[in-house]
């Protein structure tokens, strides 16, 4: 799997049958925290599957997350609030980095961040399609991994996201079990690197 996709780690629901601008909206203004089941897929510029990944995600705004991926490999992504922990179980390594220059305009930041999605990303509606209401987040800065993200919702629950970075790969994302505002301990946002481990810090 792309180590970029990594941040990629970040989603979000919405409300009724209104377009897709309005429900994300709705989903950031009324979900302080959330939790998930996801299965993800990276296919490249010509949609020919490359990776394949499944495992659990867990936010708690603004910029707390836990992203804990199962298969085919382990890893976990903790964003404490303040650094971005990246650990990958195999290689028994941890890479460390400051979280607001992970986050940007980053997907996780539409998930994790703040409430003011418009001063990075521009929105815009994209119709009911495959059965669910579609909207397109592009961020304003291109110092960014991905060029465009797709959302879509059923009803008040996101069900996909989509991410098309720099070279045409797609990560598309599928949610399932979405949980709005569950209590999640504040131990769910730390993470102390296991004995033993190499910690690489990056800027």
């Amino acid at each position: 799997m792309n180590r970029v996709l990594l941040v990629a780690l970040l989603w979000l629901p919405a409300v009724g049958a209104a377009a897709g601008v309005d429900l994300l909206k709705s989903f950031v203004s009324q979900t302080a925290s959330a939790k998930a089941r996801f299965a993800q897929m990276v296919l490249d510029k010509n949609l020919k599957m490359l990776q394949q990944a499944t495992g659990t995600m867990q936010f708690s705004r603004p910029g707390k997350f836990r992203w804990e991926y199962e298969k085919p490999y382990e890893q976990t992504i903790v964003g404490d609030g303040s650094r971005l922990w990246i650990y990958d179980r195999d290689l028994n390594q941890v890479t460390v980095r400051k979280l607001d220059s992970a986050l940007g305009a980053s997907p996780a930041a539409l998930l994790a961040g703040s409430n003011e999605i418009e001063q990075s990303y521009t929105l815009a509606n994209l119709g009911h399609q495959e059965g669910l209401d579609w909207l397109e987040a592009v961020p304003k800065t291109r110092d960014t991994a991905f060029e465009r993200i797709r959302l879509g919702f059923s009803g008040s629950t996101l069900q996909a996201m989509e991410l098309r970075d720099q070279f045409g790969q797609v990560t598309v994302i599928r949610f399932a079990d979405l949980e709005r505002n569950p209590k999640l301990g504040p131990e769910t946002f730390r993470f102390t690197p296991p004995k033993g481990a190499d910690v690489i810090s990056e800027p």
